[in-house]
Formats: C-alpha cells, structure tokens, sequence
C-alpha cells in the first residue's frame, strides 16, 4: 500500500506537470493548479493513504506498543516511552488535508464529495487533537487565504463548536449524503456506496462521543444514534481497506526483513488476557513459539514491555522462544486490512454506554454482538460455553473492565484507538516496564513537530503554555480527572 500511496502520489504530480507546461503565465498563476485533478483520483489517494497509515505506521509500527499488544526484545524505543513528536504523520495528514480541500475545490466535485471529504477531514483532525492536544483547526489548509501561520484551536471547541466542531460537522455530512441525488467515483473502501458513508460518519460520532464523555452530561445524542438504525450493522460496513496479494498494495510488515520480528512480539499483558480467556484468536493474532514447535510442543508466550535488549538477552530469550505476530501480518501479503474503524468498535462502545448508564439498552446484546464481531473478522468460531467462562462473563463484577478488554483487543491495528481508549478508561490496567523512561508515568501525546517551533512560533508557544507544557504527559481536555 505504502508504494501504491507514493506511485499515485508521482503519477498526479507528471499529470500536472503535463497539463501546465503548454502555458508558461499559468504555471506562474497557479503552480499547482488543483482544480485540474478529478475528485474521484483524490478520493482514492486520501482513502488509500489515510487508512494505510492509520494501520501500519501509525497502529502496528506505533501504537500497538502504547497498547501493550505487542512488545519489542530490540529498537524497542515507543515500547519504553521514548516519545518524539511523530511529525512525519503530522505532514502527512495536512497534505491529506491539501486533497480533502482540492477534491471539494474541484469544478466536477458536487456535495457528495464535499460530504465525504468532511467525513476524512474529521477523522484525521480526531488524529490530530488526541495525539498532539491542541492543534491548527479552523485555520489549517488556508494557506490560499494568506493564513500561513495558522492559530491552534483548544480541543474542546475541535469537538463541541456547534458549527465547525467535529461532531456537527459529521451530523451535516451525514445528513446530507442521506438527502442527496448526487453520486461519487473512486471511493475504493465502500465502493462509493453513500448509504455505508452514512453509517460511518454516525458511529464516529458515537466513537467521538465517549471520547468525550467525561465531559458530557447530556447522552441524547448518543442515544438517539443508537435508536436510529443508521449505525454500522456488521462486519460488512467495516470501513476497511483490504490490502492485496500482489505488489505494491501488500502489507509492509510482509515486505520487511526477518529482523523485523524483534520488533514485534507478543507482549506479556496480550498473553496473560487471552490465556485467562482461553481465547482462540490467539492463534490467529500470534504464533506459537518456534522452540516449541520444533519439539512438537504448541504454546504462546509473551514478553514484559519497556525492556532494553540487554536485559532481554540477560533473560536468555530471543524470537525463537518468544510468540511472533501472527501469520496475516508477516507471511501473507493479504491477510491483514488497512482499517478506519470496526463494527465490532460500535458494539462495544454502546455495551460501556448502557453499564455506565448513559443511554438505556441491552448491555449483553450489544457486548455479544462485538465479540462476535470480533471473532467473526478473524475467521474464528465462538466457543460455545465462551459467555460463562468467570473470565468473560458480564455477571456484574467488572463489567466495564471485560467490556474495555474485549474492546482492547478488537482495536489491534487500527491507529491509536487502543491507546486513545486505554488513557481514557485506564483499561486493561498497564504498568510500565523496568526499562521505561518517563518515571513510569503513562505517556498521553506526542510533542508538537519541530517545524512548528519553528516556523508557527507564537502560536505554538501560546499553544504550550494553555496545554501545560509541550511534553509526553499534557493530558487533554477529554482526558483529564
């Protein structure tokens, strides 16, 4: 996928070379003269690139670290909370941004794209505010307007300003595509299916409202689109990307070397959930232990996280003895999807809003209906006495922290969810490793780019000093006690 983003990337910059060179004033007019570029061609490249970082550079390279789905016996930095700033997503995102605004731009675009481009332009600006805090927002991507150092919004007003913030703006988008008569090409995740948009955009908004719930003391929003039917209904309305078994729209972590595994072994934390579950996607998201099966002997096992690899070594384990990831995402260039969100993500986020009382509903519906879900999207069946184990069951005690578990690991893969999720509740319960730096504390951002130090200074320092200070442990509105 990632060489598919860059040739596409190339093939639109040579058709616009092309278009231009007959006109040397309009070169100078308009160098990069946006308006030339079919909407349906941007689309594609913002849907491909967009859940292709979402899923690899950002979920499996990054956060799943953060998460504790895996751990790392070697370059484990993340693993240990040696945080930069992540600015090569930074710029990726507002490039993506630069698209959203060129396709709604575009002579040929109409308000099925508008609305869609929306949709992706409040899903990456999410990424933005619950990975940096406060950010650029209302005046980001107007570069044309002459606004090239534009303010940070606080994060509050990103989600709840009743005209630009995130969840009135999915509201209209949805709304919209609900009323239009106008179409959409080059939607290669839903096959320009309006009705899938629909249901996208409205589980976001449920996703967005208990992001904030803390915050909240009115849920007849959320309640209302739980009521409405227009939420994702299976796995069929996943908002998924399958990544293909020919070159160059493969898995990347199929194309990377055999070195490649110390990076990402099972963690200690994965091991113990799924052993207490007695779960069978373990087979699937993991891979026995080669000493084991070189002796005919099938077993997992999972490593502490935030080790440095000379106390790895002191401990007499490498790969060979330590579970890998699983078979889809190293030794077959399909098996894995670039991914924006889950059916499964909705159920269980309903499931935690009726045990914590904020909107009335069936509690065990929607938690079996996610770890279906769940089991369905990996090809695996449910056991059948799965429900009663102690470990699963909703029987009143701990039912928000089975909830969120299950939650945690239905979210493998798709961006910082799990992360997001994980600062929010504090579920599963994570301790850092012996290794870790940052005293121990739970790391809740990433700094803010060095360009913007750089070259948006006053507003970055304005930024700085509302959020606390530009460093791994500033919590965010949304997050804070």
């Amino acid at each position: 996928m990632k060489i598919f983003n860059y040739t596409f990337t190339l093939l639109l910059a040579a058709l616009l070379i092309t278009a231009c060179t007959d006109n040397f004033e309009e070169i100078n007019e308009n160098p990069n003269s946006p308006e030339n570029v079919e909407p349906q061609f941007l689309l594609t490249n913002i849907i491909s690139v967009s859940s292709d970082q979402n899923t690899y550079y950002q979920g499996f390279d990054q956060s799943n670290y953060f998460s504790q789905h895996v751990a790392a016996i070697d370059f484990g930095f993340l693993d240990r909370y040696i945080i930069g700033s992540n600015s090569t997503y930074w710029a990726v995102v507002n490039g993506l941004l630069t698209d959203i605004n060129s396709m709604k731009a575009s002579p040929t675009s109409n308000e099925a794209y508008a609305a869609v481009g929306d949709i992706m332009r409040c899903f990456l600006f999410t990424q933005m505010t619950d990975m940096w805090n406060d950010v650029p927002y209302t005046e980001a991507g107007r570069l044309e307007e002459g606004i090239d150092k534009p303010k940070y919004d606080t994060q509050e007003s990103i989600y709840t300003d009743p005209e630009t913030g995130i969840l009135a703006v999915l509201t209209r988008s949805a709304n919209t595509l609900e009323s239009t008569n106008q179409l959409i090409n080059g939607d290669v995740m839903f096959n320009n299916d309006l009705d899938k948009w629909v249901r996208f955009a409205n589980s976001l908004r449920v996703r967005y409202l208990m992001r904030i719930s803390k915050r909240l003391n009115d849920f007849s929003e959320l309640s209302s689109l739980a009521n409405s039917g227009k939420l994702m209904e299976s796995n069929a309305d996943n908002a998924v990307l399958p990544y293909l078994a020919s070159a160059p729209n493969q898995f990347p972590f199929f194309l990377s070397s055999v070195g490649g595994l110390v990076e990402h072994v099972m963690s200690k934390t994965a091991d113990s959930v799924l052993s207490l579950w007695d779960d069978p996607r373990i087979a699937v998201l993991y891979q026995p232990v080669a000493a084991g099966l070189a002796n005919d002997s099938v077993y997992y096992r999972g490593i502490q996280n935030g080790q440095t690899n000379e106390r790895v070594q002191q401990l007499g384990l490498g790969v060979n003895d330590l579970s890998v990831v699983g078979s889809i995402f190293r030794d077959v260039p399909d098996g894995a999807d670039a991914q924006f969100m889950q059916y499964a993500e909705v159920q269980f986020a309903l499931a935690e809003a009726v045990e914590r009382n904020y909107i009335a509903g069936n509690v065990q519906q929607y938690y079996e209906n996610g770890v279906r879900a769940s089991f369905e999207y990996y090809g695996v069946d449910v056991p059948e006495d799965y429900f009663s184990r102690d470990a699963v069951e909703l029987n009143g005690t701990d039912n928000i922290t089975k909830i969120m578990t299950q939650k945690w690991l239905s979210l493998i893969n798709i961006g910082h969810e799990a992360w997001f999720n994980i600062r929010r509740t504090g579920i599963p319960s994570l301790q850092a490793g012996p290794d870790a730096v940052n005293e121990g504390r739970y790391p809740v951002r990433y700094l803010y780019p060095e360009s913007e130090q750089a070259t948006n200074t006053e507003n970055y320092q304005e930024a700085v000093q509302r959020i606390g200070g530009d460093d791994i442990n500033s919590k965010g509105w949304w997050e804070r006690d």
